[in-house]
């Protein structure tokens, strides 16, 4: 008996090398994407930002996501500054809009905005909602498999297509290779294609409703010497979100 256990065993783990190998980057980024854009989402984060000269500002925020991240919703809760301030992006962050509690205004801001800071983060709007780009604008290329944090990872390579307006030229992106949450991804921009503009790092990964889900989001900016943290501090999948909720007149509630 003890024979046949140790041949079944054997026989799935070259199964599972077999179909690690077959796997191409085209095929690592879908299974990325179906991870991480789930149809619905609702999560509760606390943003740090340690500026260049060490000082620290902390945010606390509320969104929820539809469409696979196509609309995004942010409300924020601390400071006090900023609370009640809302933001709403829609089709991959092209358009934003903002909501001012003080003035009870709503602004739309430029398409080129996407590519800003938010709340003077090291993550930009179109960081925070880019929805299915790693599928839509970029080719992608399976590098060589090595490991990265300590982890066993597939290396992928993503190269902006032509046409598009996407800030980062090339991307590479670690990805583990138990549950395809990505661990790092390196950013480069077109001003200096050899060099990384910026470094995104994952972990804390908790199973969340059936989803493998990073808790900790580390992004460094390489040329300001700044970093941002984000801690997830509570998330749902799959929940019932109105249409209404991501419309201009929803951000005045």
């Amino acid at each position: 008996m003890s024979e046949k256990i140790t041949l079944v065993f054997s026989i799935l783990i070259l199964a599972s090398g077999l179909y690690s190998q077959e796997l191409t980057g085209r095929d690592i980024i879908q299974k990325v994407n179906d991870l991480i854009n789930v149809e619905t989402s609702y999560s509760k984060s606390k943003m740090t930002i340690t500026t260049t000269s060490g000082q620290k500002r902390t945010f606390i925020s509320e969104s929820w996501t539809k469409d696979k991240g196509e609309k995004n919703l942010v409300r924020y809760l601390e400071p006090v500054r900023v609370k009640d301030q809302a933001i709403l992006m829609l089709n991959n962050a092209d358009d934003i809009w903002m909501f001012f509690p003080r003035t009870q205004r709503v602004r739309k801001l430029a398409t080129h905005a996407k590519k800003q800071k938010m709340q003077g983060s090291d993550f930009s709007y179109e960081d925070m909602g880019s929805g299915e780009t790693f599928i839509n604008d970029f080719e992608a290329e399976r590098l060589e498999d090595e490991q990265k944090q300590g982890l066993d990872c597939y290396k992928v390579k993503l190269t902006r297509k032509p046409g598009n307006d996407i800030s980062y030229v090339q991307m590479i992106i670690w990805v583990r290779k138990d549950n395809f949450v990505p661990v790092v991804i390196d950013y480069y921009d077109e001003d200096a294609p050899e060099r990384v503009l910026k470094t995104l790092i994952q972990s804390d990964v908790k199973v969340i409703d059936g989803i493998p889900t990073a808790m900790k989001f580390v992004m460094i900016d390489k040329n300001n010497n700044s970093q941002t943290e984000m801690e997830i501090l509570d998330v749902k999948y799959n929940i019932e979100l109105d249409d209404r909720m991501f419309t201009e007149r929803n951000l005045k509630r």
